[in-house]
């Protein structure tokens, strides 16, 4: 999936981005208080874009 695609959709659900690190970017769900960490490269995994949106208690990407 590509990351594009990812980020859409959980700015979407209400997440925001919180800081840049190394070679991640961290988002955050301000309404469930979660963070978790997305990789900065075009393509992401489908298993690690369904445990992103886990992690920050968003609806998975169908």
């Amino acid at each position: 999936m590509k990351r594009r695609k990812l980020l859409r959709h959980l700015r979407k659900h209400g997440c925001a981005l919180l800081r840049e690190g190394g070679r991640h970017s961290w988002w955050h769900n301000p309404s469930a208080n979660r963070r978790s960490a997305v990789p900065r490269r075009t393509e992401i995994d489908e298993h690690l874009a369904r445990k992103i949106c886990k992690d920050l208690d968003v609806p998975v990407i169908e």
